[in-house]
């Protein structure tokens, strides 16, 4: 059986959440699942994603494929590059300073964004 991480979409009409799960891959979108690890809300600002690791960790231990999105917020999340640090082997200095550092300028890159977002919003209001 061909197992997915993949997103369960839940909520009311136009305010989606979802759930992200393991599920057969034969098995329609939101239809049976096998467990649901997670939950997804793009709605919120920032969006929220919270996800159990450890099950995580389990499913894509046993050959679960993500799909493209969940692998996206798998990413997000930094899961993906402790699995990478787990799977290179490195000392627990080494990984720790690799997470600070990602963590970090994930940091850097949100507060430019904001920036960004408060000069844009300030030239509109100038023009006006």
């Amino acid at each position: 059986m061909a197992v997915k991480l993949r997103l369960r979409r839940m909520g009311k009409k136009k305010q989606p959440i979802y759930k992200v799960v393991a599920a057969d891959a034969r098995s329609p979108r939101d239809g049976k699942f096998l467990e649901a690890v997670g939950i997804y809300n793009p709605l919120t600002k920032p969006h929220t994603i919270d996800l159990k690791e450890d099950r995580v960790n389990y499913w894509l231990d046993n050959g679960a494929q993500p799909t493209d999105t969940v692998k996206s917020l798998l990413s997000q999340k930094g899961i993906n590059l402790k699995r990478d640090i787990a799977k290179r082997k490195l000392s627990d200095e080494k990984a720790e300073a690799l997470l600070k550092s990602w963590q970090a300028a994930k940091e850097a890159a949100a507060q430019k964004k904001t920036v960004k977002k408060k000069k844009k919003a300030e030239n509109q209001e100038a023009k006006s």
